[in-house]
């Protein structure tokens, strides 16, 4: 197994990699709108929310030597589910024609107070 570290998203504040790679798949650790330069929260819309998110998670797929095309799968936990349709649709602008299998789970409250985490799997690229 390998750790996945880099700058350009967030560095954990707990017990955790932001990704793992393992026989040729990467685990990436739930993202959250954070700024990795400032390390603070971005408390806007939920669009702006969830662009940062996927900005956090695309940088850890890079880092591992993937794509969000190789992703496999996305776990997007959502604060209130009313945001949906627009989480839905700044989701698919990211991902464009690639679907990957997810699953949405609410949830009462996340970190910070902030409105969606993003997690997901993916296939490395192959050398």
């Amino acid at each position: 197994m390998q750790q996945v570290y880099t700058n350009e998203a967030p560095f954990p504040a707990g017990h955790y990699s932001q990704g793992i790679i393992h026989e040729g798949v990467v685990y990436i650790s739930g993202q959250l709108s954070i700024d990795p330069s400032t390390r603070l929260p971005i408390k806007g819309t939920v669009e702006e929310q969830l662009k940062q998110t996927l900005d956090n998670l695309n940088a850890v797929l890079k880092a591992a030597g993937s794509s969000k095309e190789l992703v496999l799968k996305c776990t997007v936990f959502i604060s209130d589910i009313e945001l949906w349709p627009r989480v839905n649709a700044t989701y698919a602008e990211f991902f464009g024609t690639h679907k990957p299998a997810r699953s949405v789970v609410p949830v009462n409250t996340l970190h910070h107070g902030l409105l969606v985490e993003v997690e997901a799997i993916a296939a490395l690229n192959k050398p």
